[in-house]
């Protein structure tokens, strides 16, 4: 995979992609419209964050290129990719038991905090993706 150098766009198979670790200096592009929602992202090599319609929905520290980025009802898909280990931070619902699977094992069991926040690390290392999947446990 490589970075997503127009910081963000519509995939082929219809999904969404974003941010650009490599950049030196701070780069971000407003008012993406994507499946019926504006998006804006902000990336370059410390951070990575993406909001939805004005509302946070992702950050990682430092920056990353995420692939595949899809939310449903039940949770966050995405696959995610940088030089180092990354901490990442979606937003979910409130308070709410979420099973937690890199590259299809589940490595955690984590709760979202009152703002609906969820936060892990990556680890990560250059050129190797991880794919994450996070959805509500049953």
């Amino acid at each position: 995979m490589a970075v997503v150098k127009e910081l963000i766009k519509q995939q082929a198979d219809g999904k969404l992609c974003f941010g650009d670790y490599t950049l030196a200096q701070k780069a971000k592009l407003d008012g993406f419209s994507f499946g019926g929602d504006i998006f804006k992202v902000k990336t370059f090599e410390e951070i990575t964050k993406l909001e939805r319609n004005g509302l946070f929905a992702y950050e990682s520290v430092p920056g990353t290129s995420v692939f595949d980025y899809t939310t449903t009802k039940d949770g966050v898909s995405f696959t995610v990719e940088g030089p180092k280990t990354a901490q990442v931070i979606v937003m979910l619902e409130d308070e709410t038991d979420y099973e937690v699977y890199l590259d299809n094992k589940q490595v955690d069991l984590l709760r979202t905090n009152l703002g609906g926040k969820l936060a892990l690390n990556i680890e990560l290392e250059q050129e190797k993706p991880v794919e994450v999947t996070i959805k509500k446990h049953e």
